[in-house]
Parts: structure tokens; sequence; C-alpha cells
């Protein structure tokens, strides 16, 4: 008897279709850029490129420059973060639900507004700066250059940190701690000897994530750098230089800071399954009333600490609505600044929507699939896409950026310039997100409901559709929210990739900081910030949840 060849079902059909258009948007615009590092029509193969960085100090320098302000953010947040989450855990401290609150809105805004706002404060002509300037004329303080890039990258991004500990801790078993209590582990002793070693594996990975951002920050080091040149202004000027850019140099760097990232990955990745353990908290850690000098040594440090990460973002709203000639903020208030925003750079406004929003939909229908196929029908296709899926959470945005627009600028598939490559870029960047959330919720749905849907008589696509992804629904709708708030702060990818009229409102906010703009900027940055605040009201209602995770 002839068996006939059994055809694929759907699902194979969706897991080739998706993987396809990952090797279209990531995988051969990434490997096209690695040609260019290392071939070009006139000088055929060679690594000029990266014999021309090695051997030069001014390129030399700015590696070495990204590395220790990378390292040292990295450091810093876990040195603010960790304590923090550990003091917010185990201990009830006055207003935490507000400096909760505070924490989340402040790790949510683009970096290069609080370098901007820095400036405005600690700058040469800032207002922190001149008041003090009144009572003592020497005053000076270096807000540029490298201190300045490690105050904005700092403050901006520990609450990762804080995030990621903050919910280890809540794995925690009391009755550890009540043991190393009858030991008389306490205090110091018990946070370094006990608490440390049990979220180990999260500290590296939120230092991981730390390290990552800070490696592929474009906006801060670009305001604030003032010569402190870091990888990321390296790769745009040698990319969009007006003398002419060189692409395949441009191109060489770029691929360097692809293998930093992905070493650094990788080595994450190796401590973190040496050090990995599973923990499952029975008796939750309690909080405790603190008293006396460490009562009042807690809070200081949690106040000032949440104080100077949102100072920067009142600071701005407060900017916004001050009278302004440019770079001067004169006496009075007025909306000018916001009636110029909306005149003017209204059209910003309305592309921010667009793209993002069309890159949200397109996020929620392909990591709704990507996650099914990945914890329900796991096979070669489906551990290929989930591992193309995480490059792209390694990828620094200009990189990306650079390779998409060497790619896409020619035909037979010259995109550049337009709305879809600002949205397929979006999309290859933000789509981890939702799809962790989304995996990891299926995760925890029992397939025997499916198995009984279908057992009376469903389909599985129908099943899918109308069993499935409503219980999925929290998942999915958190994880969206958390990459639309990414998209509308993105701007390392699309600073490279816009045109005059897909010019996003972060482009808008950066281009008119650097023409000096500062009243309009605020009023752009404000709208951003209450589009933020407003999307994450909106995440913390779905997924009743007081905690972000990134």
């Amino acid at each position: 008897m002839i068996q006939r060849k059994r055809k694929p079902e759907v699902w194979s059909w969706i897991g080739y279709a998706i993987l396809a258009l990952y090797v279209i948007a990531l995988v051969y615009p990434l490997l096209n850029l690695l040609r260019h590092s290392v071939y070009s029509p006139e000088t055929g193969f060679s690594f000029r490129n990266f014999q021309k960085f090695f051997s030069t100090k001014y390129y030399t320098v700015t590696l070495l420059n990204s590395l220790k302000v990378t390292v040292a953010t990295t450091a810093v947040t876990l040195l603010i973060g960790a304590p923090l989450a550990y003091f917010f855990s185990f201990y009830r401290i006055r207003g935490q639900k507000v400096l909760n609150i505070l924490i989340i809105l402040s790790s949510m805004s683009a970096p290069f507004i609080g370098a901007y706002s820095w400036i405005l404060l600690l700058g040469r002509n800032g207002i922190v700066t001149n008041f003090i300037k009144g009572f003592i004329p020497s005053f000076s303080v270096d807000i540029y250059g490298f201190s300045g890039i490690l105050l904005v990258l700092s403050l901006q991004l520990y609450p990762l940190v804080f995030l990621y500990v903050s919910g280890a801790l809540k794995n925690i078993d009391n009755s550890l701690m009540e043991a190393a209590q009858n030991l008389c582990c306490t205090g110091l002793n018990r946070f370094f000897k006990v608490v440390m070693p049990l979220v180990a594996p999260t500290l590296l990975a939120s230092g991981l994530l730390v390290f990552m951002r800070a490696l592929a920050d474009f906006g801060t080091p670009m305001l604030i750098g003032e010569g402190y040149r870091t990888f990321p202004v390296l790769i745009y000027t040698e990319f969009m230089s007006e003398v002419g850019g060189d692409e395949g140099f441009a191109a060489a760097i770029s691929v360097m800071a692809v293998v930093i990232t992905a070493v650094f990955f990788l080595t994450q990745k190796f401590a973190s399954n040496k050090l990995s353990f599973t923990m499952s908290a029975m008796n939750s850690v309690t909080q405790k009333n603190l008293s006396g000098v460490r009562a009042v040594l807690v809070h200081i440090f949690a106040y000032i600490v949440v104080g100077l990460s949102i100072v920067p973002q009142c600071f701005v709203i407060y900017t916004s609505f001050l009278k302004t000639k440019g770079l001067i903020f004169i006496d009075g208030y007025w909306l000018g600044s916001y009636e110029t925003a909306f005149s003017k750079l209204g059209s910003s406004i309305q592309n921010t929507f667009i793209i993002a929003g069309t890159a949200l939909v397109v996020i929620i229908l392909a990591a709704v699939l990507i996650a099914y196929l990945t914890v329900r029908r796991k096979n070669a296709v489906s551990n290929s896409i989930d591992l193309i899926s995480m490059i792209a959470y390694i990828i620094p945005g200009s990189v990306l950026g650079i390779a998409m627009l060497m790619c896409f600028n020619r035909p037979p598939l010259a995109i550049s310039g337009g709305y879809l490559i600002m949205v397929l870029a979006l999309v290859v960047r933000r789509l981890p997100y939702t799809i962790r959330s989304s995996t990891a919720i299926l995760q925890q749905i029992p397939v025997t409901i499916e198995e009984a849907s279908i057992s009376l008589g469903s389909s599985k696509m129908k099943t899918f559709f109308f069993i499935t992804i409503p219980m999925m629904a929290n998942g999915i709708i958190s994880g969206a929210i958390l990459s639309w708030v990414t998209m509308i702060t993105e701007l390392s990818t699309s600073i490279i990739l816009y045109t005059g009229r897909t010019k996003t409102l972060t482009v808008s906010i950066y281009t008119e900081v650097i023409r000096g703009n500062y009243g309009v900027a605020a009023a752009l940055s404000t709208i951003l910030t209450v589009l933020t605040v407003l999307s994450l009201l909106i995440f913390m209602r779905i997924s009743k949840t007081k905690n972000v995770t990134m």
C-alpha cells in the first residue's frame, strides 16, 4: 500500500513564514553589514577597516571610553539598585507605593531627556549652577563628559536592577532569613552572605541589560559628552558624515559592537547557568519596621536616589511652561512652546502614533504566533525562530539602523526613507519583549485545555483563537504596552532611519535640543512623558501589579 506524503499543517507554514521574514528583516541585513565591513568593489576582500580602527588612537580611545562608561554605569546601578530593592522588600518605608511608581516612571523615559535636563540644571548656565554661584562665585561642576554620562545613565538604568532584584527577592523563603538571624547573621552581614548569593543570577541578568543599554545609548553622550566619544556616536558620525560617510568603516565598527554585546551576553548566560538553582517561597519575606539611626539612613538613601532620578523629568515639565527665546528662559509663563510644538512639529507626534502603533499591531500578532510555536510546536524551525528573535535583543539600535539602511536602500527591497523601514526596525527591536511575556503566560496554561477543546470537535486554529489567545490576553497586553513604551522613546535607530516626513517625537526633541530651542524641546518631552505615564498606568491596571519587569 502506497503511503501518501503527509502535507505540512498550517502551523508549519506559519513557522516557515515567520522564519523567512526574520531572515529577510534581520539575518540578511546583518550578513550584509558583515560583508561591507570586509569587502568593497575597489579593494576586494580585506580587513583594512578593522586595521584602520585598531591602528588609530582616535578610534581605540572611543572603544575604551565606551567600555569605561558601560562598566562604570553597570557597577553604579548594581550598587544603587540592589540595596534599594533589599530595603523595599524587607522593610516598611514611608511612601513606598509612591516611590515604586516614581522608580518605574524614571526607568521609562528616554535617557537623552535626562541629559538635556541635567544640562539645564547643572550646566555652565544651569539654574542650580547660577543659584549656587550667587553664594559661591567660584563654584563649578563638571556635568559634561564622562561624569555627566555616568550620572545620567546611572539614574536612568538603576531601576532595571531594582525591578529585577525585587522580583527575585519575592521568591526567597522567609525561613532562610530566620535561620540566618538565629545564627546571628543580620543586617549587612545577612545582605552580603545570604541575600546576594541567592539573587546572583538575577544580578547578572540585570547587569547585562544595563551594560547593553549603556553601550548602545546614543543620545546621552551626543548631548552631554562634549568630546567624550563613545561607540554609538562614532558609528553615527562615520556613517552620516556630511563630508561623505565611510560605509565600510561604519560597518566594521558596527560589527565590533555586535561582537562585544554578544560576548557579554554569552558570558552572562554561562555564569547564570552555573549559579542557577530553583527556589520556591513557601513563606514569603515579610516587611519589618525600622527604628533609630538605621531607619533614618534607609529613608534618606531611598528618598535621595528616587528624588534625583525623577527631578529631571519634573524640571523639564516645569520649563515647558516658561517663556523662552531659544537658549534663554525669560520671566513669566506661557503656552507658546506647546503652540509651536503642535503647529510646527505636530507631524512628529502623529508619526509617533502611526509608526509605533503599526509596529505594535505587528508585534502583537507575531509574538502570539511565535510564543505558540516555541512552547507548543517545538521543532527545528521554532527553535531557530526563538534563537533569531533574541539576536535583536543584544544588537545596539544604531547598528540595526545602519544594517537596515545599507540593505534596503536599493532594489529589489528599496524601502529606505519611508514608514515601512521605520516600522520594520521597531518590530525587530521590540518584539522580544512581547514574546517573553506571551511565552511566560502560555507556559502556565495547561495543554489539556486545548486538547479538550479539540476532542469536542473544535479545529486547532479555532481552539487557538477562541481558547488559547483569550487565556493569554493579560501577558500579551502587558508585553505589548512595554513594547509600546520603549518604541515611543526610541532614538538610536530612528535617528538613522528617519526622513523629513517620518520624523518621530524623540527625533524632534533631539533636534530641537541641538538647535537650542529648549522651550519647544521641553514641551515635546512633556508630551512624551505624559504618553509614557498613561501607558504605564494602563499596564499596571491590566496586569494588576505595581512592578514592571523588562
